[in-house]
């Protein structure tokens, strides 16, 4: 494991020395996607500074709720970017350039076009800061909800990985997965940036048991917002992101070994 870790790290540094020659590019797709995060979460903002609340839930609540997926998001999306690029590795037969390389295709995978995501780390501390400043002066929350908050965001940057992985391996199939993956990571974690309340019964279902964001953010924060079933609920919810992972790990071994080059 230490093995694999110190060959992840050189990896990153590599991928990070490239990625770095272009710096007004890294700059500007930085602060542009900071700029878009915060107009979309704005409109909510707004409804929810008129209305009160939207089915029981606050804006400090779903402040939460929205900036911790954003950084398990982002911690995902950082650390294995290119596992949600995947199709543009089979189409263009550059795959096969990581299949001959020593090392796992995953873990090479993971540490090509390295960068971190400055701007949704950036702006998700400080919509949680805010959130669960405005929580612990009514009364609703207290400290402990700090440490509990940082296995949610972890835990939901696993079970966000393993969602992506999983998408990607269809791709061994499939090829073509960019509409899966506009369903299965980014119409579905939009949906479980808000509360789940605001959905029906079938769509919330879907995102708790088929494509589980909901157990990313919304699971947890019923027991770090509002107490809701007990402490054995986190554990639970970081029992199954490591199960969820390894059925994840476990899928992609069997695709990659189904993959047929493209032959360029």
């Amino acid at each position: 494991m230490s093995h694999m870790l110190k060959m992840y790290a050189l990896l990153v540094r590599a991928s990070l020395r490239s990625g770095m020659q272009y710096k007004f590019n890294f700059i500007f797709s930085t602060f542009m996607a900071a700029l878009i995060n915060i107009a979309e979460f704005l409109m909510v903002a707004l409804v929810l500074v008129k209305f009160g609340s939207i089915k029981g839930w606050s804006i400090y609540e779903v402040g939460y709720l929205y900036s911790v997926i954003m950084l398990s998001k982002a911690i995902y999306r950082s650390f294995a970017s290119d596992v949600h690029h995947l199709e543009k590795y089979l189409v263009s037969g550059d795959l096969d350039a990581l299949l001959i390389r020593p090392i796992p295709v995953l873990l090479a995978l993971m540490t090509q076009n390295y960068r971190i995501l400055f701007g949704e780390f950036g702006q998700g501390l400080i919509i949680l800061s805010m959130s669960m400043g405005g929580l612990m002066n009514q009364g609703q929350i207290s400290w402990t909800a700090v440490p509990l908050t940082l296995m949610v965001i972890l835990t939901g940057a696993v079970i966000l990985f393993t969602i992506g992985l999983i998408t990607a391996t269809f791709g061994f199939w499939l090829t073509r997965i960019e509409e899966l993956q506009n369903i299965t990571e980014d119409a579905a974690r939009t949906a479980a940036q808000y509360p789940l309340d605001l959905y029906p019964g079938w769509l919330k279902m879907t995102l708790i048991a088929f494509i589980p964001v909901g157990i990313a953010n919304y699971v947890p924060s019923l027991y770090v917002l509002r107490g809701e079933y007990g402490l054995w609920l986190m554990f639970a919810t970081a029992a199954f992101a490591v199960l969820f992972l390894a059925a994840g790990l476990l899928f992609w071994r069997f695709g990659i070994s189904r993959y047929q080059s493209t032959g360029t």
